[in-house]
């Protein structure tokens, strides 16, 4: 028996599964590794999602208000006073959004409404029965809405809860912003602490650029949804459309949802100009709205959006896909910025990896320094590897 398994075994050593194959095989449980990894992490946050979606959020808000930060203490400003007019900044800019474009579907739903049942009427009179249920369904708006409105009702204790759940997000986004902005130098601290070996200038690297990804994403998309917001609202007064600022503010707002939030503020604004003006009037806006849209895809977004990160249409769309069917709207909201931190992360290990392997044919004497110089100790620079503020901060 011990001569046949002698016989059987292969010659001179050779591996009973070709290099090739073990090379696939061991990228398949790598794959594996990181994909029970992720699910993990997204079980997690979706479980625990009440306290991770103020800290995303503020994550977001001080991404897009450090500069201004920065600013306020380049002024000599108390680092405490400057993050709280930052906050307040934001509160003012946020609230006084969200009410306009509040008040402008309130002022123009019935107007909608209107313009709906006379668009089903014109169209009963080309096509007969399928404009006929169109003028039915538009007449019953209203009571639909009202029982709608009674079953809202009847889980009054619930959507009180909700109320409150959304009230306590906001809050707690808002204090975290203010405490992300003014301790970030005590984050940067902590990560030299805590980081085992001589790893932190590298963990410090990868943060910063996770970070410089967000704060760049947040950077461009206001930019572009600024300009967007001030052409629609050119073109709304131009065509005298009533509330031509509250949909220039949704159109501000709809911008940080690629895609989707474009689509929709869109389609608002044409109603708006079809209960006041007609087929006409809706028509001059769905063409402002497309000139809007093709100048914002083919010169913002390659303009803007290539400085400060790229990531391809699918990429994009698949993330907002993925962010949908976790968490909603708010999962569209934040899941390309979180992308975007990911491809700079990734970016960043990539660069570090290839400088290794190249730093490795050089002179063997003294450990290799991280990229900017700095020692392994020696925190990056503020300016020169990044944002100064890092991704969260860390109790001191």
């Amino acid at each position: 028996m011990r001569n046949e398994l002698e016989q059987n075994r292969p010659r001179d050593g050779a591996p009973l599964l070709p290099i090739a194959a073990r090379r696939v095989a061991a990228w398949c449980g790598v794959g594996l590794l990181v994909a029970g990894v992720v699910a993990v992490g997204i079980w997690l946050c979706v479980e625990l999602s009440t306290a991770v979606t103020p800290v995303l959020l503020a994550l977001l808000g001080s991404a897009l208000l450090g500069p201004l930060y920065r600013r306020l203490v380049a002024m000599k400003l108390n680092s405490s006073l400057a993050a709280g007019l930052t906050c307040a900044v934001l509160l003012i800019v946020v609230g006084g959004a969200g009410y306009i474009v509040v008040s402008a579907l309130v002022d123009t739903g019935d107007q909608i409404i209107a313009s709906l049942k006379d668009a089903a009427k014109q169209v009963s009179q080309h096509f007969g029965a399928a404009g006929t249920s169109l003028d039915d369904l538009a007449s019953n708006a209203k009571q639909l809405l009202g029982k709608f409105g009674g079953t809202a009702a009847s889980g009054l204790l619930a959507g009180v809860s909700i109320v409150g759940q959304f009230v306590a997000a906001a809050v707690l986004a808002l204090l975290l912003t203010f405490f992300f902005l003014r301790d970030s130098d005590k984050a940067v601290r902590a990560l030299h602490d805590w980081a085992p070996g001589e790893s932190a200038p590298q963990l410090e690297r990868m943060a910063r650029r996770g970070f410089q990804a967000i704060e760049g994403f947040m950077r461009g998309t206001t930019l572009i949804a600024l300009i967007d917001a001030v052409c629609i609202t050119v073109g709304l007064l131009v065509l005298q459309v009533p509330n031509a600022f509250g949909l220039g503010a949704l159109v501000f707002v709809g911008a940080y949802i690629p895609y989707l939030g474009a689509f929709i503020s869109g389609a608002v604004a044409i109603l708006v100009a079809l209960a006041e003006g007609g087929f006409v009037k809706a028509l001059w806006v769905l063409g402002v709205v497309l000139a809007v849209q093709v100048l914002e895809g083919h010169v913002l977004q390659p303009m803007i959006q290539s400085r400060t990160v790229q990531m391809h249409p699918a990429t994009v769309m698949l993330a907002i896909t993925a962010g949908a069917s976790v968490a909603g709207i708010l999962g569209m909201l934040l899941s390309v910025p979180l992308t975007a931190a990911v491809f700079g992360v990734l970016h960043e290990l990539r660069r570090h990896y290839a400088s290794s392997g190249t730093d490795s044919s050089g002179p063997p004497e003294g450990p290799a320094g991280p990229p900017d110089g700095s020692g392994p100790g020696t925190p990056a620079e503020p300016g020169t590897d990044g944002p100064s503020a890092p991704p969260a901060p860390a109790s001191s």
